[in-house]
Order: C-alpha cells, then sequence, then structure tokens
C-alpha cells in the first residue's frame, strides 16, 4: 500500500492528511494558521501537521511517497512558489523549498481550488471523467478546471477564477476589484447579502423569525428554510440565487464544455430544492441544449475533504 499527505492550507486553518492509493484518508492532523505572520512560521506548522498525520496513522515519514499542499492564491507547481495570496499576506513565497527544509521529500503545490477539483476527479463527482469543472459555494465562488485529465492553471498559475466573471456589467461590487462577478451573486456570502435586502423589504417576513432563533445571525440557509415554510419573500431570494448560480453554470458549461460540472460548498446542502430547478434553468440556457449529449450537473461528494485528497494526488498530476 502507497501513502501520500496532503495539506489544506487555509486562512484559518492548516489541515493535513494521509491518503491511502485508495483514495482513503486514514489519518488527519489540524492546527490554526494564526495569520497574519511570517510564512517561514507558518511552513513550520505546516511541516508539524504533516508528521502529526503520519504519526497518528502509525506510519513514518520513510512511508510516505510525497507531500501535495493547496493553498489559497497563486500558486506556481512548477517552482512550488505562492506568488500571491491576499488571504494568507504572502507575495513569492518559496513554500516548497520551507517544508523541504523540514521534511526531506518531494513536495508539489497548487490552488487550494484546483488541489479540490482535483481530488473530486479522481475520487469524487468527477471520476471516471476527462474535462471537469468544479465550482465550491463559500466565501467567495472557488473553481478548479480539469482539461484531458490534468489541472488547468493558464499561463501564469492563475486560472480558473470562475467567480469572477461578470454576469450583470454594473452590478453590486465584488471584492476583486470589479463589479457583478458570478462570486457576488452565488456564493454564500452573496446569498446572505440578498437574503437581508429581501428582509429590509418585509419586515413581515418568516425570516425575520428565523434569524432571531439563530442569534440575530442571517445565514445561506434562511432564505431556502423560510420557502419551505411558506414564505413568498423568500421564496423570492431563492428563485433569484438560482437564476444567477444558472447563468454563471451555462457560462462555464459552453466555454468549456466538461463531462461533468460539480458543485460544492455548504449551499449545496439544500439538495434537490437548488440542484433540481438548476439543472432546468441550465439546460434552458446553454448553447447545446439541442444536442444529443450535454454536461451532467451533480453535486460534489468529498466535502471538506476533496483538498486533502486533491492535495495527497498533485503528484500524479505532476507527472501527466
Amino acid at each position: 500500500m502507497k501513502y501520500y499527505v496532503g495539506i489544506d492550507l487555509g486562512g484559518t486553518n492548516i489541515s493535513a492528511g494521509v491518503v491511502n492509493e485508495n483514495y482513503e484518508i486514514i489519518s488527519k492532523a489540524t492546527t490554526k494558521t494564526n495569520c497574519p505572520r511570517p510564512a517561514e512560521e507558518i511552513a513550520s506548522d505546516m511541516a508539524k501537521v504533516a508528521i502529526e498525520s503520519v504519526e497518528k496513522a502509525n506510519l513514518t515519514m520513510d512511508q510516505i511517497e510525497w507531500i501535495g499542499i493547496g493553498t489559497p492564491g497563486i500558486a506556481n507547481a512548477a517552482t512550488g512558489v505562492i506568488e500571491y495570496s491576499n488571504n494568507l499576506g504572502f507575495k513569492d513565497v518559496p513554500m516548497v523549498k520551507y517544508i523541504q527544509k523540514e521534511i526531506d521529500k518531494p513536495v508539489y503545490i497548487e490552488n487550494d481550488a484546483n488541489a479540490a477539483a482535483y481530488g473530486e476527479f479522481v475520487a469524487g463527482a468527477a471520476r471516471n471523467t476527462q474535462n471537469a469543472v468544479c465550482i465550491t459555494l463559500g466565501t467567495g465562488v472557488g473553481g478548479g478546471i480539469i482539461i484531458d485529465s490534468k489541472i488547468y492553471s493558464g499561463s501564469n498559475s492563475a486560472g480558473a477564477e470562475l467567480g469572477h466573471t461578470v454576469i450583470e456589467v454594473d452590478g453590486p461590487q465584488c471584492t476583486c476589484g470589479r463589479k457583478g462577478c458570478f462570486e457576488v451573486f452565488s456564493s454564500a456570502t452573496g446569498l446572505i447579502r440578498m437574503t437581508k435586502e429581501a428582509m429590509e423589504e418585509d419586515k413581515e417576513s418568516i425570516m425575520w423569525k428565523l434569524s432571531t432563533e439563530r442569534n440575530n445571525k442571517v445565514t445561506a440557509r434562511t432564505s431556502f428554510d423560510a420557502m419551505r415554510a411558506g414564505d413568498k419573500t423568500a421564496a423570492k431570494v431563492v428563485d433569484k440565487y438560482i437564476k444567477y448560480l444558472a447563468c454563471g453554470i451555462a457560462n462555464m458549461i459552453n466555454i468549456f464544455q466538461p463531462d461533468v460540472l460539480c458543485i460544492g460548498g455548504g449551499v449545496c446542502n439544500e439538495g434537490d430544492p437548488l440542484l433540481l430547478p438548476v439543472r432546468k434553468l441550465v439546460s434552458e440556457m446553454v448553447y447545446t441544449k439541442n444536442s444529443d449529449k450535454n454536461t451532467k450537473i451533480v453535486i460534489a461528494e468529498l466535502g471538506n475533504d476533496a483538498g486533502i485528497i486533491g492535495a495527497a494526488f498533485l503528484g500524479n498530476a505532476a507527472a501527466k
């Protein structure tokens, strides 16, 4: 049996896992990222968490084939440098070099959304395909693209920023500097913003009662839960959200025509109330609506494990 370590470097947590050749995570370890602080300190903690995950698996580092890292931002897989990450405050950080100072193993690095997409490709909702697009609906809209079984990251390692394609010119402001991005509407953050706007317009909405019951918090679930309780204002929020999400997905399908487009992130826990209307709208929007073969739209299968599993198999991706 062969074993690999995948590290998911996030703005809040550093998580590592030992993954076997059957794509099973057999142990995990985690620690706080504690940003902002020097990159070498974060790298040292990444190495410690990797070693801890190996010890928890009752293995030694000699039994590990390699280490893979998924990181926010622009990660140059060829040089091992994180060229830029606004979430971590990194610029031109030689992360592979830092890790190899502490662990004498091959180390591979990739953008975290690309790593998660690769995880779904090798072991999740996009397995047994050649071409796949994965989007994650979280704080933003993350994207990962697999073309001919390879991770696509563009000429400058910054490809697949799918959330920063504009679907409404001069729409709401996005954190990237543009207006009306896919991310502004289809992220969990965007759904919460639209929910709050609707609540202000309808003070009688059930959404107010739900937020009060949840410590005055409005979440990505608020509008869906209120819709199920019969709230018409909430139903309009959900319809609006689904319309924008379907528009963005149709754009991705028209560009890439993947075998599968998988959607991940907490919003996807809604299941069929989200997926079925999205599929219907997309089927009406895509250029290939009259074709015999069309992209399958599915929910991602690996959840938070996608990043670790995908990172663990970056050595295979590098060999292709």
